[in-house]
């Protein structure tokens, strides 16, 4: 594996591998990688000639009060983890690299679909997201991107944004990866106390009973958010920033629960602000829930 550092470096290799018929992945991470990481880096070799993985702790998508200073690093660790996926190219850019004259002037900005559930909290995450992965797209040229499920909201806003601007890059979704107990798993988990981390979980229960409801009939929206709110305010620790029910593409408000929708949720437990979803499709034929995997792996 190769640990490149910088834009031209990454371009020249890209491009020379398409040169040669080879097909390229990128997989965007912000590194202190865990299993799920390792399901995108698994799924972009499995389907591609070359994998690119950038490692970036990006500051435009952090507030100014968030937790960019203290946002897990481990360089180290990553590189090893990404050598043992059978990654080709470990891209480790320095802020200047990708910023070289401080914070951009440009903005990629996706209207109607940042406004809601994590972009109230964070008005300005959203646009640094997008502008960075427009920057790894243009780096790294046509390629297939793939982003995790449990980022419901940033999976669909890139893949808008991809859309809208006729990016060459195909946005693969991949599965939410859960602990064993159903925590969705975070880089943020590895700042939870003992306590909290056994109170975590609760999160994903309250999604699971939400879902269970609709299963069995349920096809009121405020209900069903009525339930998740009760479960996770039942655990103390636990507090609740929003849990919503939208379009599982446009991230439609739903007064309805019909077709294909997301539930999800973020909540502080502690230090850590974690999110959640599950993914309902009502059919003719019956329900189906997407809740994600159970991770195999550290």
């Amino acid at each position: 594996m190769k640990t490149l550092t910088t834009i031209s470096s990454v371009r020249e290799y890209c491009d020379e591998a398409r040169r040669n018929g080879a097909r390229v992945g990128l997989v965007p991470t912000m590194g202190f990688f865990h299993a799920g990481h390792r399901s995108l880096m698994d799924a972009a070799r499995v389907e591609n000639d070359i994998v690119v993985v950038s490692l970036f702790v990006n500051p435009a998508q952090f507030g100014p009060t968030e937790d960019l200073a203290s946002y897990p690093r481990d360089l180290e660790g990553d590189a090893a983890l990404a050598a043992a996926a059978g990654v080709d190219v470990l891209f480790a850019p320095t802020v200047d690299e990708i910023y070289p004259k401080g914070a951009s002037r440009t903005t990629v900005h996706v209207a109607g679909l940042t406004e809601g559930m994590c972009g109230v909290s964070r008005p300005t995450h959203f646009d640094g997201v997008t502008t960075v992965v427009a920057k790894l797209f243009a780096i790294v040229g046509p390629c297939r991107a793939y982003f995790g499920r449990k980022d419901f909201q940033q999976l669909a806003v890139v893949r808008r944004m991809a859309a809208d601007l006729n990016l060459p890059a195909e946005v693969v979704g991949c599965p939410l990866v859960r602990e064993a107990d159903g925590l969705a798993r975070s880089s943020r988990n590895a700042y939870l106390a003992p306590d909290e981390r056994a109170a975590a979980p609760q999160l994903s229960r309250a999604l699971l009973e939400a879902a269970s409801a609709i299963e069995a009939g349920e096809r009121d929206p405020a209900r069903v958010v009525e339930r998740v709110r009760a479960i996770v305010g039942a655990q103390p620790l636990l507090q609740l920033e929003y849990v919503e029910i939208r379009g599982s593409e446009e991230l439609e408000s739903r007064d309805v629960l019909d077709g294909s929708f997301v539930i999800a949720l973020a909540a502080d437990v502690g230090r850590a602000r974690l999110i959640d979803n599950v993914v309902v499709t009502i059919a003719e034929d019956g329900v189906t829930v997407d809740t994600g995997i159970i991770a195999d792996g550290s």
